[in-house]
């Protein structure tokens, strides 16, 4: 039987929680109170997507590793879907006016639009519209 998980929590590093959550809020996304403190928040993707905001200090209590600067080095690329292109374009241009920096280009290949940015702490996100009727089924 294959393993699916109900709900994912992606956790990542952040160095001013404060400004993080700021930033985030300017794009459009809701913080769960119930899961907020001091050292860490949590930011509501979907109903079972969340983004595990972590003090760095806090974050490193998880692990045993060094944490990756995401100004300097990629470990991951958190991308999600959007409603349509025009969803995609207007939060990649809310990141960038609430402090994000560009990423890559836009890319149009068709029955996928894409764009990315970096946050605040440089994590790269990307945005994505795929077009479902464009799309061979299987």
């Amino acid at each position: 039987m294959a393993f699916k998980a109900e709900k994912v929590f992606v956790n990542l590093p952040v160095k001013d929680l404060n400004k993080s959550v700021e930033f985030f809020t300017k794009l459009g996304f809701e913080f769960n109170a119930q899961f907020t403190d001091e050292n860490a928040t949590c930011m509501i993707v979907n109903d079972n997507t969340f983004v595990m905001l972590l003090v760095e200090n806090f974050f490193q209590t998880f692990t045993k590793k060094d944490i990756s600067d995401a100004a300097k080095s990629t470990e991951v690329i958190v991308a999600l879907s959007a409603d349509s292109r025009e969803q995609v374009d207007e939060l990649v241009h809310k990141a960038l006016a609430a402090g994000g920096k560009p990423s890559n280009d836009p890319a149009d290949h068709g029955f996928m639009y894409a764009w990315s940015f970096q946050d605040i702490d440089g994590h790269l996100w990307e945005l994505i519209y795929m077009d479902a009727s464009a799309v061979q089924q299987a």
